[in-house]
């Protein structure tokens, strides 16, 4: 089985949108407090590749998600694809000098896990960034592809969660990646909308968060991470409170009621189920006209904001739509 590309924003929740700001305050706080100590807390080369178990996962895999992307590594000693894919990691790993940081898990030595990850086989590599664990890819896979998918993960971690990975020493040349790590450490021009926006979300405040991003967007309309903040805010305005039963009740009975439709897709996303709000919403714009009409094309217009034009979700939806607009 190939690698699959990878996307963080498949289920839109609050957790979620929490998790990221959370993980992202954490990294900066985490850097802010190196630079005051006068370090930047770099790892050796052999911090990279780590072996896990049960025990010490919650330390080694969940809190150090919050720092950098972790790969883990489902491997087993009589299993001879891992022993092709698991050096490949490795080496990437050392590569990539402190991207992210991989986790070996031994699966004979840890069934707890492997069932939990839902392992059906090994060699299979997952990644947790944040506390969320995301499937990357089962089986061997050419070099190529492996970096493709390491390259979005690591993006994701970037724009998403800002995670800017770990400063790694040379060995017998400390602090080699001290001047690369100082950098990322002054605040940038909007940092302080962005966490006001996060505390707005974490006071369940989303109207006061859609704000902040707007206030991002009215000086740098090109603000990927207020684009995508603002538009989970303000679907997360629209649903809180929602009578969901009533909701999905109205959709049922009216299919015509573009309204009714609109609330269903909105729910629809926040529930993760994506092609369904899509689909629901290209329906819609088919069966009505006039303002119903425009009102669904310019709710899935949003709701390709929440998942990002780049995934395959959005490029289907926008092709369905133009046929039945057109």
């Amino acid at each position: 089985m190939q690698p699959r590309n990878m996307s963080m924003s498949g289920v839109v929740d609050l957790a979620a949108v929490k998790a990221a700001g959370e993980a992202k305050a954490k990294a900066e706080q985490a850097r802010a407090e190196s630079a005051r100590q006068g370090g930047t807390d770099a790892v050796p080369p052999s911090s990279l590749v780590i072996d896990v178990d049960e025990a010490g996962f919650e330390r080694d895999v969940l809190q150090r998600s919050s720092e950098v992307p972790v790969v883990i590594d489902f491997w087993a000693e009589w299993c001879e694809p891992c022993k092709q894919l698991s050096p490949v990691l490795e080496r990437l790993a050392r590569e990539y000098n402190g991207r992210f940081v991989l986790a070996k898990i031994d699966v004979d030595a840890n069934q707890m896990l492997m069932q939990q990850f839902g392992i059906q086989g090994i060699p299979a590599v997952f990644a947790v960034v944040a506390g969320q664990a995301l499937p990357l890819f089962q089986g061997a896979a050419p070099d190529a592809q492996i970096r493709q998918t390491l390259d979005q993960l690591i993006q994701v971690g970037e724009e998403r969660f800002g995670l800017t990975g770990i400063a790694v020493d040379a060995e017998g040349e400390p602090g080699e990646e001290s001047g690369d790590e100082e950098a990322a450490v002054p605040a940038g021009p909007y940092d302080a909308l962005l966490e006001e926006a996060v505390r707005a979300l974490d006071a369940n405040d989303f109207g006061g968060a859609a704000q902040a991003y707007r206030n991002v967007l009215s000086q740098d309309p090109g603000n990927t991470e207020a684009t995508l903040g603002l538009a989970q805010a303000e679907l997360l305005a629209r649903v809180q409170g929602m009578d969901q039963q009533q909701v999905r009740k109205d959709a049922a009975e009216r299919p015509e009621d573009a309204q009714a439709q609109i609330a269903a897709a909105d729910l629809d996303l926040v529930g993760g189920h994506v092609e369904d709000a899509f689909g629901r919403l290209v329906e819609t714009v088919r069966r009505t006209v006039g303002d119903d009409r425009d009102a669904a094309r310019v709710r899935l217009l949003e709701l390709f904001d929440v998942i990002g034009g780049d995934d395959a979700r959005v490029t289907a939806a926008r092709s369905a739509l133009a046929r039945v607009l057109f």
